[in-house]
């Protein structure tokens, strides 16, 4: 049976705000958006706004929360994480503000004390484990060398995703356009 009632409405809020931040983050970046501009953009005032996650660094852990989510929905249930990683890159590629955001929250969240430091824990610990399972697979059907340990691989693609991904917001116009293909070259056998 369906949720009602102010809880249902409180959710169905939450998830209208993260929708919407999700927009305009991707399209102004993470520096010009204010929580006030977030929350006009859904009908609240910005103690409103704040209200349904606690404080802004909450907000915008559930924006990158809601991200991955939007990005797990969007590639399906390939099991696959190499492919999914490279997928993502490049999509990524297309919304720098999120990028943005996630280059300078994950960074801020590096000290322990950060609202959103177990956040990161989680999704990195997360990620090494699909992404090491996914290099022992390719391992196994001879698409991968097996020079290196696939936990080790795993750290590896996750730091150069990352760096690439921060990287790109710097390229110059006259740079390759190939930045993001990179990725995939740690991984030729």
């Amino acid at each position: 049976m369906p949720s009602r009632g102010p809880y249902a409405k409180g959710v169905a809020k939450r998830e209208e705000i993260l929708t919407k931040a999700l927009e305009v983050i991707a399209r102004q970046g993470y520096r010009k958006t204010s929580t006030r501009e977030l929350a006009s953009a859904v009908g609240l005032s910005e103690a409103g706004l704040l209200h349904y996650f606690g404080s802004k660094e909450k907000l915008f852990e559930e924006v990158l929360r809601a991200r991955d989510e939007v990005d797990t929905a969007r590639l399906g249930d390939d099991s696959d994480a190499v492919g999914k990683l490279d997928a993502i890159v490049r999509h990524n590629a297309g919304v720098p503000g999120l990028v943005q955001l996630y280059s300078t929250f994950s960074a801020e969240a590096g000290d322990p004390q950060h609202g959103a430091h177990e956040f990161f824990v989680e999704r990195y610990q997360r990620l090494r484990h699909a992404l090491t399972e996914a290099v022992q697979a390719r391992q196994a059907d001879g698409t991968v060398s097996t020079a290196a340990a696939p936990e080790k691989i795993a750290t590896l693609l996750i730091a150069l995703s990352d760096g690439l991904q921060i990287q790109s917001q710097f390229q110059l116009p006259d740079e390759p356009a190939d930045l993001l293909d990179h990725l995939l070259e740690l991984l030729r056998p």
